[in-house]
């Protein structure tokens, strides 16, 4: 799958445990693979997961900023009321929701660097 712009941050919902996972990678269609196959240590138990958001930039450090600022409290917020909708649908039959950012080490490929 061919990006128009190579960086992009993500938004994960686990279904199993209604948990949000925020992630970076220059390459989103591998780095969902790897998540559904389990081979991402942060989610590999929160299977099944679901796609609900990305974001794509020219720049690395520009998406890496982005991704650190939706870790942050006010980040947090601002995907609450972003994809409030989205996850009011997710969790219609659902007892409690937990609006929580897993927390992961971005971790940087060689392939992953920037071209421009």
């Amino acid at each position: 799958m061919q990006m128009p712009l190579p960086y992009c941050v993500y938004i994960l919902f686990s279904e199993k445990d209604y948990l949000l996972y925020v992630g970076f990678t220059a390459n989103l269609k591998r780095r969902l693979e790897s998540h559904h196959a389990g081979l991402t240590r942060m989610t590999a138990q929160r299977r099944p997961l679901r796609l609900i958001f990305c974001e794509y930039y020219p720049f690395r450090t520009d998406a890496l900023c982005r991704e650190q600022y939706y870790k942050s409290e006010p980040g947090r917020k601002a995907i609450r009321y972003m994809l409030s909708s989205t996850l009011k649908k997710l969790n219609a039959n659902k007892a409690e929701f937990k609006a929580e950012i897993i927390y992961e080490e971005t971790i940087f490929l060689e392939t992953e660097k920037e071209e421009w």
